[in-house]
């Protein structure tokens, strides 16, 4: 729970927003530590507020918990991400492009299928989209730019409905969402649900939205949830897979595959999943987009804060607002460093520590949990890496240059050094032991 104070800057912040847009109807929920520590409700449907149990559309986010169902394909060796598409789902004038393509939006497919605006009328089945698809589908080379594709994940819930034999909706909830809790997360709504509205620009009237199941492009946005059950999803893409995915796997989908083209990146995509930075926070999430409804969560796994919204209305909720509610979280409740404690380490990692050199380069190495190691850089210039011990003695680079190289440990009969993937660092400026490539002038500094 929040303190008093900072649940009246949020309830300030979350209803001046449903005035302000004019929003039907608006939940909005933050979480933190793996708990629901605050919801608020402005607006009605029907005749009363939304509560914590009424049901909402969310559209794209549907697209990040396919995309956790394809991951557990992957990680179960079932396909690689690498894979063509026509591997899986042969047919398509698409099957050249990569299952990692297609979840980060790569693969150049176009935006929207052939036909009517496919958000606002009946789907047709797989068969017939992939009928309607031709070599206009693809509108940019494979892997060049990023390219939202509604297309490019109606695709994909076909892979994983053909993999496991059932439904790719019956698939996500039995394999992600029933272990989430997340029961009142369907593919059509449920009682009771949010009505869909466009707001009219000039005039405070409603327009009721049509409503369909989109069939084939289903997996691109057809998920009703409740703002109870998307707190929990909020949780998941804050944490490390929650016994759904590997750590490493959820850590995976968060890493951008692509970001926005700028002297720095502010939003970007992984493998399913949004990403955003926002005043020193990387967020991971989704917004969602339907005729009448919009919606977006975003997590920090950095310190397990997350914030979502719901709203019954096409259009008018600001991007602002979920950022503004992570700061009145920051500035009034600013988290508080984990406790440091000691922890006992091997003799041998600790003889590890301390400074190294590459060459004249100055780097100090430190132990981390679990027999990891991070070699950084002392001074404002160098690479960083953090590395995993390994079954056979070595370290495996887990983020920066370094990332997937081998750190190997040399114990010859005049000492140690280190050789990561043939970068030479001793105890010394270039000195010995160590087989330094090229030799060291017999001359010596001077």
């Amino acid at each position: 729970m929040v303190l008093e104070s900072t649940a009246r800057a949020l309830a300030l912040r979350v209803a001046t927003e449903q005035a302000t847009a004019r929003v039907p109807a608006l939940a909005v929920a933050l979480v933190r530590g793996g708990e629901l520590i605050w919801s608020g409700y402005r607006g009605r449907v029907g005749e009363a507020p939304p509560t914590a149990s009424t049901q909402f559309r969310i559209g794209s986010i549907t697209k990040s918990m396919v995309a956790v169902a394809v991951m557990r394909l992957r990680d179960e060796g079932l396909l690689d991400l690498l894979d063509p598409l026509d591997k899986h789902l042969p047919g398509t004038p698409a099957g050249e492009v990569t299952i990692a393509q297609l979840l980060s939006h790569t693969a150049g497919l176009t935006a929207e299928p052939p036909g009517e605006w496919w958000e606002r009328t009946p789907g047709v089945p797989m068969a017939d989209l992939v009928a309607m698809l031709d070599p206009m589908t693809s509108r940019h080379r494979p892997g060049r730019r990023f390219h939202y594709s509604n297309v490019g994940f109606g695709l994909l819930g076909e892979v994983v409905a053909r993999k496991r034999g059932r439904g790719w909706a019956q698939v996500v909830q039995e394999e992600v969402l029933a272990p989430l809790g997340m029961r009142d997360t369907t593919e059509r709504p449920r009682a009771p649900h949010a009505d869909g509205y466009a707001v009219h620009p000039w005039a405070d009237v409603l327009l009721p939205e049509p409503e369909h199941d989109a069939v084939a492009l289903a997996p691109a946005g057809q998920f009703w949830c409740t703002p109870a059950d998307l707190a929990r999803w909020t949780i998941f893409v804050a944490g490390d897979g929650a016994g759904i995915l590997r750590p490493a796997t959820m850590a995976e989908m968060r890493e951008p595959a692509t970001v926005e083209d700028g002297p720095a990146w502010t939003s970007g995509y992984g493998l399913g999943i949004q990403l955003r930075r926002h005043n020193g926070r990387r967020l991971a999430g989704h917004g969602g987009s339907m005729p009448g409804f919009l919606s977006t969560v975003w997590a920090d796994p950095a310190d397990g804060v997350g914030v979502l919204f719901m709203a019954n209305t096409t259009t008018g909720v600001r991007g602002t607002l979920t950022g503004d509610l992570l700061d009145i979280l920051d500035e009034h409740e600013p988290p508080l460093p984990a406790e440091w404690r000691p922890s006992p380490i091997d003799e041998d990692l600790l003889a590890l520590t301390g400074p190294w050199y590459w060459g004249p380069a100055a780097y100090v190495m430190r132990a981390l949990p679990g027999r990891g190691l991070a070699l950084t850089p002392i001074g404002e210039t160098g690479r960083a890496s953090r590395f995993a011990a390994l079954a056979d003695g070595t370290w495996l680079g887990l983020d920066g240059y370094y990332a997937g190289e081998t750190l190997r440990v040399v114990r010859t009969g005049e000492g140690v050094h280190l050789d990561l993937n043939t970068f030479v660092f001793t105890r010394e400026p270039y000195g010995p032991p160590g087989p330094v490539p090229g030799g060291v002038d017999p001359g010596g500094w001077r």
